[in-house]
């Protein structure tokens, strides 16, 4: 049911199924051998699939947040009544085992119509299916699905209500995680911002509309305009949502420009340093998103002029990103920067060479090691010194062999 059914009408992949038990009760679930794992409503896993099956529910709404509800299971609950407290119509569907859709709220119209449009008026009690929907406009954009006007209207009505504010962070998060890892993250944001949710939630995001650019530079002059572009970008160019986290929070220290310098962003890469900080003390951020974030946001404009660098600074571009010790954090980096770089009106489909020649003088250099030094009778600091040098004289050389 809910999410295998509108997946399978799509011909989407989906690599689980959940099921929904009209009638049945805990104790004869038990007496199957199904386990229970539902803390706040009867859910139990079958032993021999380990698929959920959960007894048909209501619910209401008791407090605030996402968890401020009293959920009601028993043999009396229907199947077009557990439907109803769906969020979106197109989850609200099932399929019987014997293929037979049930569809008693119009999700079948809606998913031919490609419409995200919520089930019903009690959609706007959980602040959490603001980001849930957002998430599920980035994941089906391509296919052509956009919110419905009414449904945006209730998502704008939660986020002026205070109801997001006691989303906890952790669950913020990981919708975010998962709508970077979707297909268009870019509308993610974007619905976000359309409803008012980027202004609530991500404050620092939502700053960067509006506020200018270079127009040389930047075509697209506002910033975040920018930042959308960027980030369609980064999808296309990794699956990899660090990456796609890296360019969200990239230029966020264009955000604190001051009026008077204006389209100049002068600096913006060291004022946004505490600002990703921030944003990932906040959202309880895991390290190693924060480990390729920051790096990105202060080292993006030096990789773009890559070829007018000297090879010195070359080599702290990669010693900034402790590239000897964990080579593999090279290409996530070199992407976000490409995806910043093309970010722009009329540069989408512009070559980036400077990620191929970065790749190229790391491979030289990485060959360098501390023992033919040793060998020559150096010791301690000295070797670290000796290793550096011929690091960037291979730079240097490789510079003046390709005419950079």
């Amino acid at each position: 049911m809910g999410g295998a059914v509108r997946d399978k009408l799509l011909g989407y992949p989906c690599s689980e199924r959940d099921w929904v038990v009209v009638g049945g009760t805990p104790d004869a679930l038990a007496a199957r051998g199904f386990r229970p794992v539902g803390k706040d409503f009867p859910v139990f896993i079958d032993p021999k699939t380990g698929e959920e099956y959960a007894l048909a529910r209501t619910e209401r709404k008791t407090g605030p947040g996402y968890k401020g509800f009293q959920f009601h299971a028993d043999q009396a609950v229907t199947l077009a009544e557990d439907l109803l407290r769906r969020d979106l119509s197109i989850n609200a569907m099932a399929e019987a085992a014997d293929g037979r859709l049930i569809d008693p709220h119009g999700g079948l119209a809606d998913l031919e119509a490609r419409t995200l449009r919520h089930v019903s008026p009690a959609f706007a009690e959980d602040p959490l299916r603001v980001l849930r929907v957002a998430r599920f406009a980035a994941r089906y954009h391509h296919l052509g699905f956009t919110v419905a006007d009414e449904t945006l209207a209730l998502m704008s009505q939660l986020s002026a209500s205070g109801e997001l504010e006691h989303l906890v962070p952790e669950r913020v998060w990981l919708e975010t995680e998962k709508a970077l890892s979707e297909r268009s993250p870019q509308v993610f944001v974007q619905v976000l911002k359309d409803c008012g949710a980027l202004q609530v939630l991500f404050p620092e995001v939502d700053q960067l509309f509006g506020i200018p650019q270079r127009a040389d530079y930047h075509p697209e002059i506002d910033t975040g305009i920018h930042l959308l572009m960027s980030l369609e970008r980064a999808a296309m160019l990794s699956d990899d949502t660090r990456v796609r986290f890296a360019v969200l929070v990239h230029d966020l220290g264009k955000g604190s420009t001051s009026p008077d310098i204006l389209p100049r962003h002068i600096g913006h890469e060291e004022r946004g340093i505490p600002l990703v900080q921030a944003f990932c003390d906040r959202f309880r951020v895991p390290n190693n998103y924060r480990e390729l974030a920051l790096p990105v946001t202060r080292l993006h404009l030096l990789c773009h002029k890559t070829f007018e660098l000297r090879p010195l600074t070359i080599l702290k571009i990669f010693k900034s990103l402790d590239a000897f010790r964990h080579p593999d954090r090279l290409d996530p980096f070199l992407f976000a920067c490409e995806a910043d770089a093309r970010g722009r009106l009329h540069f989408e489909d512009r070559d980036y060479p400077q990620s191929r020649w970065l790749r190229q003088a790391f491979e030289s250099i990485r060959t360098v090691t501390a023992g033919e030094f040793i060998d020559r009778g150096l010791t301690g600091q000295r070797i670290g010194e000796a290793i550096d040098r011929r690091r960037v004289e291979l730079i240097a050389e490789l510079r003046q062999a390709d005419g950079h």
